[in-house]
């Protein structure tokens, strides 16, 4: 798991630890000491902990006029015992919601499985939206399977073309775009 690193091609337009309303502002990272793991498994440093210790994300792209952000994660996504979404919702997406991003685009690719607990927080994260989406692109099958099990799935937009993007081969806003359509797509066709 250490070779796998955040997608990095996008350092370009957005570092998170340059962002000063990033929650993960002036971070500093190594290069070469691994201390990060999932359990036994040591995972790249540039990685960033937010208070879990099964899973850890990188914010690869922000656009607080545009009002959406794009997130990758890696490792095993635990509400029961990790109570992984509070963490999330309270250290990251809260602060992020308070500058003004209500979209958001959740990588999925690295996510091993996920355990659920009860939908509190991922409901207080969907009403506070105000007209936002949360969007998950290439999360496993059977990812997907236990977000359904769980009866969480309704708070995303997934499946689908969602699930096939080759989102490496875009721009972030290029990717933001070709997502919102998909979402709105979604959502006009459910009235």
């Amino acid at each position: 798991m250490h070779f796998i690193e955040p997608f990095f091609n996008w350092r370009g337009y957005y570092i998170a630890s340059d962002d000063a309303v990033s929650p993960f502002y002036e971070r500093e990272y190594s290069e070469f000491e691994f201390s990060n793991r999932i359990y036994n498994f040591l995972i790249h440093p540039q990685w960033d902990y937010f208070g879990s210790s099964t899973l850890f994300l990188k914010v690869l792209y922000a656009d607080y006029d545009g009002g959406y952000a794009i997130i990758e994660f890696i490792g095993e996504w635990n509400d029961a015992i990790e109570n992984d979404i509070m963490v999330l919702k309270r250290e990251v997406i809260e602060p992020m919601m308070h500058q003004g991003i209500n979209k958001f685009i959740l990588i999925g690719e690295n996510v091993l499985n996920f355990h659920s607990s009860d939908d509190c927080y991922y409901d207080e994260w969907f009403e506070e939206l105000d007209e936002g989406w949360i969007a998950t692109i290439n999360f496993h099958e059977h990812v997907v399977k236990e977000f359904i099990t769980a009866n969480i799935d309704h708070y995303f937009a997934f499946g689908g073309e969602l699930e096939e993007i080759e989102w490496r081969t875009y721009l972030p806003t290029n990717l933001f775009t070709k997502i919102d359509g998909l979402v709105n797509k979604r959502i006009g066709s459910t009235y």
